[in-house]
């Protein structure tokens, strides 16, 4: 049992940063693995203290990866497991079978409170770059495009309103501007395009490829900051 200092949180992705006080030589950090190469059907292992019966470790398989929409935070890309998560396990490890983080437990959809095997998990490539930004600033600085974005099918997004002033005034994007990769990788609907620009930081550059009167163009633009204070379209 070790006191902590919190350095920093971000209430948008639900991830927190503590610095251990006191001795902490006994402890190892551990690895961190690259969760975008998680398979449908890898086995993991979910750690935590569910119910506060004690430490417990319980295990299962990738259901899903990538689900968003889920009305828990504002940036979801949500690891989906059927290892048994339950009040208490918020917060502790998922980890594949070499003992490498690939996620954080977060939240369960029940309909009793208890587990069902619908189980979601943070990322730990999402984890990680917030960590690293809190660690540094104290607080995430994401970077923002200035678009308002809709979903046009389930593997496009389109461009429905351009904000005065914005990056992406800037780099000179357009209403109705289909968005169909950030950086070289494919954005599927308008919560990848959120999640893609929302794990940059302010000022850096970011390739946009957008169709444009059918045909492909692509668009670098600079990222700016976001307000303190969210505005209702």
């Amino acid at each position: 049992s070790l006191r902590a200092k919190l350095i920093g949180t971000d209430p948008k992705s639900d991830v927190a940063v503590l610095k251990l006080q006191g001795n902490t030589g006994p402890l190892k950090p551990i690895r961190i693995a690259n969760s975008s190469r998680l398979r449908v059907g890898e086995v993991v292992l979910a750690i935590g203290n569910p119910f506060g019966v004690g430490q417990a470790v319980t295990m299962g398989i990738i259901s899903a990866v990538g689900r968003g929409n889920m009305g828990i935070t504002d940036y979801e890309d949500f690891i989906q497991t059927d290892a048994a998560i339950n009040p208490g396990n918020s917060g502790g490890a998922l980890i594949n079978l070499k003992g490498e983080l690939v996620g954080i437990n977060t939240a369960i959809l029940s309909r009793s409170g208890g587990n069902i095997g619908i189980g979601f998990a943070i990322p730990s490539n999402m984890a990680n770059t917030i960590m690293e930004q809190i660690v540094e600033f104290g607080e995430v600085r994401r970077g923002l495009l200035g678009v308002n974005i809709y979903t046009v099918t389930p593997d496009i997004a389109a461009v429905s309103q351009i904000l005065n002033g914005s990056a992406a005034e800037e780099a000179g994007l357009e209403v109705g501007d289909i968005i169909v990769e950030v950086n070289g990788k494919a954005v599927d609907s308008a919560g990848e395009l959120r999640n893609a620009i929302g794990l940059q930081r302010a000022g850096d550059e970011v390739r946009l490829t957008v169709i444009r009167e059918g045909k492909e163009r692509k668009i670098k633009a600079v990222l700016g900051g976001q307000a303190e204070e969210e505005q209702v379209a």
